[in-house]
């Protein structure tokens, strides 16, 4: 019985693992360096941000949005870039 070897190269490995997918996620940067994000903050990277929206993301209710929370933001579609 004779074995065949498939070759890959890294870049088809990384698009069949996924690795190579692109989000729309914005790059939010933290100004004033105190670890949390402000909403003017946010609304540099996502500019269409509410109110509303920076309530909902701030899950602890500490009036700024954290890392964590950024993430799961972002994910649920709270913040979309434009």
């Amino acid at each position: 019985m004779e074995t065949k070897t498939i070759k890959t190269t890294p870049i088809l490995l990384m698009i069949v693992l996924g690795l190579g997918a692109t989000t729309a996620m914005a790059a939010v940067e933290d100004t004033d360096g105190d670890g949390v994000y402000s909403m003017e903050e946010l609304k540099a990277a996502y500019p269409e941000i509410t109110d509303e929206a920076f309530e909902e993301s701030d899950l602890n209710a500490d009036g700024a949005i954290d890392a964590e929370e950024l993430a799961a933001a972002e994910a649920a579609g709270l913040l979309t870039a434009s």
